[in-house]
């Protein structure tokens, strides 16, 4: 089991602009441009990259499904008091 991965996210405040997300990814957009034009945190300057991250560094829910992700991997939405999140596993 992992004990630090990476990933990148979107992060967006309404349920409905997520699916809109998601749409665009299902048709082939790339992940890191959709996160620099929709996310709405200071991690969108990078594509969505949040770096590594280890268990317990995330709230609950956003770890859970990161962790669940293969390298390579693109989650579904994840409701987090902060909003929702796509999530890419990178490493």
């Amino acid at each position: 089991m992992a004990e630090r991965i990476r990933c990148a996210h979107i992060l967006v405040e309404k349920q409905s602009t997520a699916n809109e997300v998601l749409a665009k990814l299902a048709k082939g957009e790339p992940f890191e441009k959709l996160a620099g034009e929709y996310s709405v945190d200071g991690s969108r300057k990078r594509g969505g990259d949040l770096g590594f991250f280890g268990r317990g560094m995330m709230v609950k829910e956003f770890e859970k499904a990161a962790f669940a992700l293969e390298k390579g991997q693109t989650s579904g939405l994840v409701k987090t008091q902060f909003g929702y999140h796509i999530i890419k596993r990178l490493e």
